[in-house]
């Protein structure tokens, strides 16, 4: 029997001094067509795979399985971090599905894709963090799917650069890796991990493909209603431009749970509007901001609108 997909609700619990009642109109979330949803379902369970989309309760999860679409995860659904904000379950993860890589490339022919985007928990239990089982991923995809851009967002390997050389060595067409929150929140938002860290893995992943001048852009997302102030962002956005990040996502936090890190406030559209503008005249190639931003909505778009932007006419248009 076919298993229906189950709603999720992000509302946040209220809390003294923030947001309460009902999350402002520009939080609405589509729900789209609930065949194509659980066709969706129904093949990630049957190839016993997980997705973010899931496991980290996405507010866009209907839009994207509506249009067959999902980020897959790759290390099963038991991270060994710790972060305030995320959905997906902390402690002891089991043993690597040798079988994952080959159905998560299954799964991408039977959806028919153009765009990949594969992502994992941290296996920071593992040697090298997963790196090699992330590489024979790509690969499998690749060969299944050879008209497929891949993206994949992975995680800092501890900063370890020979994990970082083992995935970059598989040749995915964009490399991501959330920066989540600015520099001050680290320590409350993600703290396993270093703020430089992450800067120094996208430099390396930016330099290297400089190096073998290939076309592999690297990317970037955080969450905002954290805490961080509008010039904070800016300066995130600095940074980020100093290591070459090409595209990066910014979108507003929702509270998964009542265990993880409350809303401090809802960001306004304007003023994700603002950080676009900003984020375009700083040089990156292309900025998606909005409420319902995350790391992986939209992805191909955005990396069609990147090839665009490097057009002539394009550039005319960005420049006006």
């Amino acid at each position: 029997m076919s298993r229906e997909l189950k709603v999720i609700s992000n509302n946040p619990p209220p809390a003294a001094g923030r947001p309460t009642g009902r999350k402002p109109d520009w939080l609405k979330i589509r729900i789209g067509d609930p065949t194509n949803q659980n066709h969706v379902f129904n093949l990630i369970e049957g190839l016993n795979l997980h997705t973010v989309c899931q496991e980290a309760r996405c507010p866009n999860i209907f839009e994207c399985w509506s249009d067959r679409t999902a980020t897959f995860m790759l290390g099963g659904d038991i991270c060994t971090r710790h972060c305030g904000f995320c959905a997906v379950g902390k402690g002891k993860p089991g043993e690597l599905d040798a079988d994952e890589p080959r159905h998560v490339a299954e799964a991408v022919r039977h959806l028919d894709l153009a765009y990949a985007v594969i992502t994992s928990v941290n296996r920071d239990d593992l040697p090298d963090g997963g790196a090699s089982h992330w590489a024979e991923t790509i690969r499998a995809v690749r060969a299944a799917n050879p008209e497929c851009k891949i993206e994949v967002l992975i995680p800092d390997f501890n900063g370890d650069e020979a994990a970082l050389d083992t995935v970059l060595d598989a040749r995915p067409d964009v490399l991501n890796h959330n920066t989540e929150t600015i520099a001050r929140l680290y320590r409350r938002v993600r703290p396993d991990a270093k703020y430089q860290q992450t800067l120094t893995l996208l430099e390396r992943a930016a330099r290297r493909r400089d190096t073998e001048r290939r076309g592999m852009l690297t990317k970037s997302g955080i969450m905002v209603g954290l805490g961080e102030t509008f010039d904070e962002v800016v300066e995130l956005m600095r940074d980020l431009r100093a290591v070459s990040c090409d595209i990066m996502t910014i979108g507003q936090y929702l509270q998964p749970h009542a265990r993880r890190l409350p809303v401090e406030r809802y960001v306004t559209p304007e003023e994700f509007a603002r950080w676009r503008e900003v984020g375009m005249t700083l040089g990156f190639h292309h900025v998606e901001a909005s409420p319902l931003t995350r790391s992986s909505y939209h992805a191909r778009q955005q990396v069609e609108g990147t090839a665009q932007a490097e057009t002539p006419e394009a550039e005319a248009v960005v420049a006006g």
